[in-house]
């Protein structure tokens, strides 16, 4: 298995530190319109559909303050990451029933789906397994602050 470097899918103008979203369906949506604006997508809400597709399929929220909601769709050109850290917490169906923090979106290109997608899962969640990256994710108060975690965390 060979890594994703992150720095290839993680993007600072894919970043909002903080987002004032207060619902799940508010930060979805504004991750998803900041990924088509900033032209990683061809149609926003063609891949928020998706992404909800997979909301039903089972829960995103992993646990810890995190969400991982994620979407394969034809409307993504290019297999990336949109991430916000929230103001405040917000409730979202979670492994741990507790609210979350940090929404951290992956918006995979159909023909990547069964590689690229599970490569950078298992990435994001090696990382989420240390509890010092969690804590300094959760605290991070700009966009260069979690650029710099998230793509030189190793």
């Amino acid at each position: 298995m060979t890594d994703i470097d992150l720095g290839k899918v993680v993007h600072k103008n894919l970043i909002v530190v903080p987002s004032k979203s207060k619902t799940k369906d508010e930060v979805i949506n504004e991750l998803g319109h900041l990924l088509a604006t900033k032209g990683y997508l061809f149609d926003a809400q063609e891949f928020i559909d998706d992404v909800y597709l997979r909301e039903k399929e089972g829960v995103t929220g992993i646990g810890q303050g995190i969400a991982i909601p994620h979407g394969k769709s034809i409307a993504v050109k290019n297999t990336t990451i949109a991430v916000a850290v929230l103001d405040e917490e917000i409730e979202w169906e979670t492994l741990d029933e507790q609210p979350v923090k940090v929404v951290i979106m992956f918006a995979v290109k159909d023909t990547d789906a069964n590689t690229t997608h599970i490569l950078l899962l298992q990435q994001i969640a090696v990382l989420l397994a240390h509890s010092d990256f969690l804590d300094k994710l959760k605290k991070v108060t700009s966009v260069d602050e979690l650029y710099q975690l998230m793509t030189t965390a190793n």
